[in-house]
């Protein structure tokens, strides 16, 4: 090698680390523009008590797992309480399905706590349990806010989980919806998926109060109740903005034994916040 191509040997490697990076970075836009495809459950475990009366919390996490979700919304889940053998069934969950998760405890029971809870693929930045509205004495509910940190949005994925009333009475369901959607404020503001067990059926008053700042996943009922023979759907996934996100499938799980609900299952796509003002503007 001659010295003049000694000289021009730095600078050529320069340009090529340049070009290396600049095609890195196209590539990593690329992907930022590209819509963010997530796999959504919903599920009331009836803390892990099948139809066939046998408490078996690994059959729950099989029929969890049977749809690779990214994010899952529980119901009825305890915690170290006697009738489930005192099993931290939040943190077993999570280890059988290999996902972050947080609980919201909304009752003590049998030494133990009763609530709600969330899985995630992706890391739960932050999570916090807020006690709803309580009538007559029922049983205390809540609703879990767990922000999210799915890759390639900038900011948190908001997920608000719950578990309504079921009595007939709807007064204490409805004083909840308001409740919830009032946690969200009076913007839009952040992509946000919500699910749980409502209680109550499309066309209920309670179901009208999200429909407000809502869309569910599926605009005619897909019936999760009774598990054997299913008639009516109380289970419901939903999202907001209505710009931002395209439902790409929806079904009901056809397990029917290791709980007293069928879990709801669906694949969403989030698109980038610079087609939903595009689209909405068209």
């Amino acid at each position: 090698m001659n010295m003049k191509q000694c000289r021009s040997t730095p600078y050529v490697w320069l340009q090529t680390v340049l070009a290396t990076l600049s095609l890195m970075s196209a590539v990593s836009t690329a992907k930022a523009d590209e819509p963010n495809q997530l796999r959504v459950l919903s599920y009331n475990i009836h803390h892990a008590e099948g139809v066939d009366q046998k408490l078996d919390l690994e059959r729950i996490a099989n029929v969890i797992l049977s749809v690779k979700p990214d994010i899952v919304a529980l119901q009825e889940v305890d915690q170290k309480v006697t009738r489930s053998s005192s099993v931290d069934q939040p943190a077993e969950l999570s280890r059988l399905t290999k996902m972050h998760v947080a609980f919201g405890d909304n009752i003590p029971l049998q030494g133990g706590h009763y609530g709600n809870a969330v899985l995630s693929r992706f890391p739960i930045a932050s999570h916090k349990n807020h006690l709803l509205p309580n009538i007559d004495n029922g049983e205390q509910r809540g609703v879990i806010a767990a922000e999210i940190e799915v890759p390639k949005l900038n900011q948190p994925l908001l997920l608000l989980a719950t578990h309504l009333d079921h009595r007939r009475d709807g007064r204490e369901r409805i004083a909840s919806a308001k409740a919830i959607n009032q946690l969200l404020g009076d913007g839009p503001g952040q992509p946000a998926l919500f699910a749980g067990d409502m209680n109550d059926v499309v066309g209920s008053e309670t179901l009208r109060e999200f429909d407000a700042l809502w869309t569910r996943v599926n605009a005619e009922p897909l019936p999760t109740i009774p598990v054997t023979a299913p008639e009516r759907q109380i289970d419901f996934i939903m999202f907001r903005p209505h710009e931002r996100w395209r439902v790409v499938e929806v079904k009901v799980l056809d397990e029917a034994v290791a709980s007293d609900h069928r879990a709801i299952f669906a694949v969403l796509e989030l698109a980038p916040i610079k087609d939903a003002i595009n689209k909405a503007k068209n």
